[in-house]
C-alpha cells in the first residue's frame, strides 16, 4: 500500500516516513498544498496523511479539492483542539483525524483500520479453487489452468501491464500508454471495453469479478492467485 504524507515539518515527515516504511508501506512526502493536489492526482495513493497547517494551500482546501477526484481514505493531522475544526474536517471529506503529537502505534492502528475497511473487497479471499494465470513473455502467450488463452496483441499488452503490477492498482492512463501504436487514439471507454473482453477470455465476466477488479476512480487491479 502506498501512503502519501503531506507535511511541511521536515523532521515530522522524516520520522513518519521511517515508521510507516518499517511497517511495510510505500511512502511519498510532499511539503505544500499545491504540490499535494498534483501528487494526489498523478500517484493515486492508497491513503493520505494530511497536515492541516500547510504553506500555500492549507489542509482544509487540499482535502476539499482532492475529494473532487480522490476516493481513498484521508487522515488529517492537526494540533488544533476546537470542535469546529473537527466538524469542518469531516464535512470537507476527511475520514479520520489525529491530534499532534501523534503516537506512532495509534497512527498505525488507524491507518490499518481505514485501509481494511476501504479495500476489503480487494484483499478478501474465498475458498474457491485457485485459477492459475501464467504469461510467457518470450512467446507472448497466456495460459489459464494450463489452457492457452487466445488474445489479441493489445489484449496481451494490457494483461501484461496488469500482471507485472499484480496486487496494485493500474490507472487507465497507464493502460492507454501500454497499448502499442495507439497511445493517443484510445479513450477510457475503449480501455473499459478491452478489460471487458479480457474478463470474458479469462472466465471472469460475472460480477463480483475475481480476477480483474475495477477500483473506482483509479483503474484496474489484477489478482493473480
Amino acid at each position: 500500500m502506498h501512503i502519501l504524507i503531506i507535511e511541511d515539518d521536515h523532521e515530522i515527515a522524516r520520522l513518519t516516513e521511517m515508521y510507516l516504511q518499517s511497517d511495510g508501506y510505500q511512502t511519498t512526502v510532499v511539503a505544500d498544498g499545491n504540490t499535494a493536489i498534483t501528487t494526489i492526482r498523478h500517484s493515486s495513493p492508497d491513503l493520505i496523511l494530511l497536515d492541516l497547517m500547510l504553506p500555500s494551500v492549507d489542509g482544509f482546501e487540499v482535502c476539499k479539492q482532492a475529494r473532487a477526484f480522490y476516493t481513498g481514505p484521508i487522515i488529517v493531522l492537526t494540533a488544533r483542539e476546537d470542535d469546529i475544526s473537527e466538524v469542518s474536517l469531516l464535512k470537507c471529506g476527511a475520514d479520520d483525524y489525529l491530534r499532534k503529537p501523534v503516537k506512532p502505534h495509534i497512527m498505525s492502528a488507524r491507518i490499518e483500520a481505514l485501509l481494511r475497511r476501504t479495500y476489503v473487497d480487494v484483499i478478501e479471499t474465498d475458498n474457491e479453487p485457485s485459477h492459475t494465470l501464467e504469461i510467457n513473455y518470450d512467446t507472448f502467450s497466456v495460459t489459464l489452468n494450463n489452457t492457452l488463452v487466445n488474445l489479441t496483441t493489445s489484449e496481451f499488452d494490457l494483461l501484461a501491464l496488469l500482471h507485472k503490477n499484480a496486487g496494485h492498482t493500474v490507472s487507465r492512463e497507464d493502460c492507454i500508454h501500454a497499448l502499442r501504436g495507439i497511445h493517443y487514439e484510445i479513450s477510457d471507454r475503449s480501455i473499459d471495453m478491452r478489460i471487458s473482453g479480457l474478463r470474458k477470455k479469462l472466465n471472469d465476466d460475472q460480477q463480483p469479478y475475481k480476477r480483474i477488479k475495477t477500483i473506482r476512480n483509479k483503474g484496474y487491479l489484477l489478482i493473480n492467485e
